[in-house]
């Protein structure tokens, strides 16, 4: 059985929601999931986890939350290894280009990134359903 960490930052409520459901989607197909607010979470038990979700919405002008989710990044983006890695999140403005500058940081460090989610404001339905799909991914 897989076991997924899923980690996360949210400000508005958008990412915890997403967060919820990529762990529907692990537990669906028979995964393990623990979902951890970013604060929460010790980088020193990465090497716990067989594949990672890791959830940030877009901040200020189109970047990761600054204060508790990009250190935790910049820690954690060496210590994956070949491990499954989705990177999800919501962005209000713009065309959420946070996304795509985040996955290009995470192959640049080696990260085995397999897909990535930027949903618009709050989950409706089909984002629900595309966030259960990514946590299938990751088992």
């Amino acid at each position: 059985m897989s076991k997924v960490a899923i980690i996360y930052w949210s400000g508005t409520g958008n990412t915890e929601a997403l967060a919820g459901f990529v762990a529907d989607g692990v537990v669906e197909l028979g995964g393990e999931a623990e979902v951890h607010q970013v604060a929460d979470f010790e980088t020193s038990t990465l090497a716990d986890y067989d594949a990672y979700a890791l959830g940030c919405p877009a901040m200020g002008s189109e970047e990761l939350e600054s204060d508790e989710f990009q250190p935790f990044w910049d820690e954690a983006k060496s210590q994956f290894g070949g491990k499954k890695v989705a990177l999800f999140g919501s962005y209000e403005w713009a065309e959420g280009e946070w996304m795509q500058t985040w996955r290009a940081d995470a192959e640049e460090a080696g990260v085995n990134v397999v897909d990535t989610l930027a949903v618009y404001d709050a989950p409706d339905a089909e984002g629900e359903a595309q966030a259960k799909a990514l946590g299938a991914k990751l088992v």
